[in-house]
């Protein structure tokens, strides 16, 4: 796959069905922050707009899954679905910048995310709410829904809420948080745009 973004972007597309969910996931890379998500849950709906608005890549998200169970499974299979359609775009991951971070600050919250699209996913997760629930939404899901993301994109992902006391802020400056990284890790170097940013010449492995 050519990863120099013509042609509308860098893009990939998934469907992942299994007896708990059904999910169609496309997005560009290379878009403008466009979306259409619909997932039955309006939590996890708002947030995965805020990661295509933040990240500029237009991601359309559409899931049936067996809410009359709980959130669990859809939440965590929308994670896997968005990070394989990520790790489908960015093909051998040539000339990405690979690296991105960010500080994203939401009134008395700050949220710092740094990754590493190195192919050798991993999550540090250090986050914690005072909150079983946002409204009818369990806390403990948002960190299946990061681990899901970042074991299917093949990212290591490191997500750290420094402080803040509104739980609805934490969480949302976490997704934002990465939207910005996410953002400047798939971002083309001009300057190595043919090479795997990687002494190895390929992403994955062994360090």
């Amino acid at each position: 796959m050519d990863q120099t973004p013509i042609n509308g972007g860098r893009r990939a597309s998934i469907e992942r069905n299994t007896t708990e969910t059904r999910i169609r996931v496309a997005l560009n890379l290379d878009g403008t922050g466009v979306y259409d998500v619909k997932t039955g849950v309006g939590f996890l709906d708002h947030m995965l707009e805020q990661l295509s608005r933040h990240s500029l890549m237009d991601l359309t998200v559409l899931a049936d899954g067996d809410l009359h169970i709980d959130y669990h499974h859809t939440t965590e299979d929308t994670g896997i679905a968005i990070g394989m359609a990520v790790a489908k775009a960015l093909g051998d991951r040539k000339g990405i910048q690979r690296y991105g971070h960010s500080y994203v600050p939401m009134d008395e919250t700050l949220t710092r995310v740094a990754l590493d699209f190195s192919n050798r996913p991993y999550l540090i997760w250090k986050v914690n709410f005072t909150r079983d629930k946002i409204g009818d939404f369990d806390t403990e899901l948002f960190r299946e829904w990061f681990q899901a993301f970042a074991m299917a994109a093949g990212v290591t992902l490191h997500v750290e809420n420094l402080y803040g006391e509104n739980n609805h802020h934490i969480v949302e400056s976490c997704y934002k948080a990465l939207a910005r990284a996410l953002r400047a890790g798939v971002e083309i170097d001009p300057r190595k745009r043919d090479a795997v940013p990687s002494t190895k010449g390929t992403l994955g492995g062994s360090l």
